[in-house]
């Protein structure tokens, strides 16, 4: 690690240690050197994409890693066809390739990859999950991780390092999943933008690393740049248990230690928490819902993946069948740990209690089946519950808690609090009699193919699969609509959406770009479509683009001729994203501008080159009204919107 005089936290040891160039001031433009990769087949086909038109011939980072774990219903061709063309890729350009059914890609990626002090970016928004192992671990856009693996650092702005102090212990039936859904309930869905969350403290004595994995991948929904824990004996446990004790390094914070932002929990006082419908950040105590019809309980996602999260479900439900009214679903989230609930019996205990065992995948979680009834209260061990999202329409009612909180309210039928019905049951809380070691399986997981043989695979593309969209320089004067205005906590879902009926097409951007925005406004595509040569514009309120990595939000609109977006604030991956593909993202610098600018109206710029690479505001007028706006582009960030995107900027350099 970099030597420093001050003493340093892990996140700042992890920076220091890769740090390319760059300040790590809070706000400056840092480069950091990336270790390994994540993708998956929901983001990783594009990212294939863009490897085939940056001329990729071998990966250069330590380990990539392709996982297939979200597209996994095969109800037609389409999402055969994208595996297939994501194994030939792995074998052409040299990844590592998980195959369908063999894990969700963060618990997965832990147990078999992820090791302390390394750096990993993945185009998904829950890969700071890895941070549970001392990682930096960030989630960005796709073409990030593109060039990554091409062998370029990653530009990000410093995060300030939020110091989240753990001490005393969880009560009975209350575990990690209700430490997050804390730290949600006092500051939503905004509360960490960019910013690193740190957890120290006497309290991580009592959570192991799946505990903590809980916590860092659901860090993604309070803003979170990250989340990191310490690599401790804890750590050093895990990894054994894995097989993987060499992989190990210690990473601790320094004695007097100092953070930018500062939290105490004391984890005594946590009680049964709940998100109800439709945002993670909307919690509230389950006593203060309990007694609410439900419908369904599903079990599973990276938000819940450790094997004793199943297990304690299993536990509680020993004996006795689930309500008549629920579906009971379970999804485990790797292979291993089906296998090892398997063995120790508690399979056997779900089933027999009426759980519906599905593949070990992401699933319901991206909205690939296990899709709600209309009205139907659906608790769910997930990371969000965004409108829509489960798969059925934007008025579904979709809650997040706990294993303890799911499987209680299954038994009941209603939402119930897990210690009344311990209580009620004389259920006993205590170990679960989880194994030391796992069942390691790497049986499903294909190593890179050799550099000799890359250059006789040839990529196997199916007719859903598309090329890259090639876009135009950005222009320096212009007049356009602004074709839709939307609302706060605007999410990547509600601007492309997820779910059985839109995901088959993450590789075709035409067909996919038919479900842009259709959830807010099902014209927006067919009017965009007419503008498409001029262009149009969205305004958006507050936390705009909040959720998924998914680069679709940005490149679809995209194709459909969106041009800027002028909203409130931003979510910082889907502006990093934005950025990439060439559409300009503006701040209001009053927000009471935002109600003045109506859908409808026209927006004229002029001069717009010069302003972005001379300040940072940027003057443009609507129906005739002059009106300020802000940017925070980097100088390196508006050459690349200038030019079209970062891969049009590429290629121009290279000519």
């Amino acid at each position: 690690m970099a030597e420093s005089s001050a003493p340093q936290g892990v996140a700042q040891k992890l920076i220091s240690s890769h740090l390319v160039e760059g300040d790590m001031t809070p706000g400056e433009e840092v480069s950091l050197r990336i270790d390994q990769t994540l993708t998956q087949d929901a983001t990783g086909t594009l990212v294939m994409q863009e490897l085939e038109a940056l001329g990729l011939e071998r990966v250069h980072t330590e380990l990539s890693v392709q996982y297939v774990d979200h597209n996994l219903l095969q109800a037609d061709e389409k999402n055969a066809e994208d595996h297939a063309y994501l194994h030939s890729a792995c074998r052409k350009f040299g990844l590592w390739y998980s195959k369908p059914g063999n894990g969700v890609s963060h618990p997965t990626h832990m147990q078999r990859f992820g090791k302390p002090g390394k750096t990993m970016i993945g185009s998904d928004s829950h890969t700071p999950a890895g941070g549970a192992l001392g990682m930096l671990a960030i989630g960005v856009g796709g073409l990030e991780v593109a060039l990554a693996i091409t062998g370029k650092p990653l530009n990000i702005q410093m995060p300030e390092i939020w110091g989240v102090h753990l001490h005393g212990e969880l009560p009975p039936w209350c575990s990690a999943k209700d430490v997050i859904l804390e730290m949600l309930r006092r500051h939503g869905t905004k509360g960490a933008t960019n910013r690193i969350i740190e957890y120290h403290g006497p309290g991580l004595d009592g959570l192991t690393a799946m505990d903590r994995h809980v916590i860092a991948n659901m860090g993604a929904e309070l803003g979170a740049t990250t989340t990191v824990f310490p690599a401790d004996d804890e750590v050093r446990r895990f990894l054994a248990s894995e097989d993987r004790e060499d992989d190990f390094t210690e990473l601790l914070a320094d004695e007097g230690v100092t953070y930018d932002v500062t939290e105490d929990i004391d984890l005594s006082q946590i009680v049964p928490l709940i998100a109800k419908p439709s945002s993670p950040g909307n919690v509230v105590p389950v006593s203060e819902v309990a007694g609410e019809p439900v419908g369904q309980v599903v079990i599973g996602s990276s938000a819940n993946p450790g094997l004793r999260d199943f297990a304690i479900a299993a536990r509680i439900v020993e004996g006795r069948q689930t309500h008549n009214a629920v579906s009971f679903d379970v999804n485990p989230s790797s292979r291993e740990i089906l296998a090892d609930l398997t063995h120790m019996g508690a399979t056997t205990e779900l089933i027999q209690s009426g759980a519906r065992i599905h593949q070990a995948g992401c699933m319901g979680c991206i909205g690939m089946g296990q899709a709600p009834a209309p009205g139907t209260n659906s608790l769910r061990t997930f990371p969000r519950n965004f409108p829509g999202r489960s798969g059925a329409g934007a008025d579904d009612q979709v809650w997040l808690c706990s294993p303890e909180t799911a499987a209680a309210s299954a038994l009941k039928g209603e939402i119930t609090d897990p210690r009344a019905l311990a209580d009620e049951l004389d259920l006993k809380w205590g170990d679960l009699g989880l194994p030391e070691h796992a069942m390691v399986n790497t049986r499903m997981l294909e190593e890179p193919a050799p550099a000799e043989q890359a250059g006789e695979v040839e990529l196997v593309k199916g007719p859903n699969i598309s090329g890259l969209p090639e876009f135009d320089r950005f222009p320096d004067e212009f007049e356009i609509p602004i074709l839709l205005k939307v609302g706060d906590d605007i999410s990547t879902d509600d601007i492309s959406p997820a779910g059985a009926a839109a995901l088959p097409y993450r590789s075709n951007i035409p067909k996919l770009a038919q479900f842009a925005f259709v959830r807010i406004d099902e014209d927006y595509p067919s009017k965009a479509e007419e503008i498409k040569e001029s262009g149009h514009a969205i305004v958006g309120g507050d936390n705009y683009g909040q959720g998924s990595s998914r680069e679709h939000a940005a490149i679809c609109p995209r194709y459909l001729g969106l041009r800027v977006v002028i909203a409130k604030s931003f979510a910082r991956i889907h502006w990093q994203n934005l950025a990439n593909f060439g559409i300009l993202a503006l701040e209001f610098t009053d927000g009471g501008d935002y109600d003045a600018l109506e859908q409808g109206a026209t927006l004229s710029f002029s001069g717009v080159h010069d302003a972005l690479q001379n300040g940072s505001e940027v003057t443009g007028t609507v129906d005739g009204t002059e009106y300020t706006f802000r940017h925070q582009l980097s100088e390196r960030q508006v050459s690349m919107v200038l030019a079209g995107g970062l891969i049009r900027q590429i290629a121009e350099s290279e000519d």
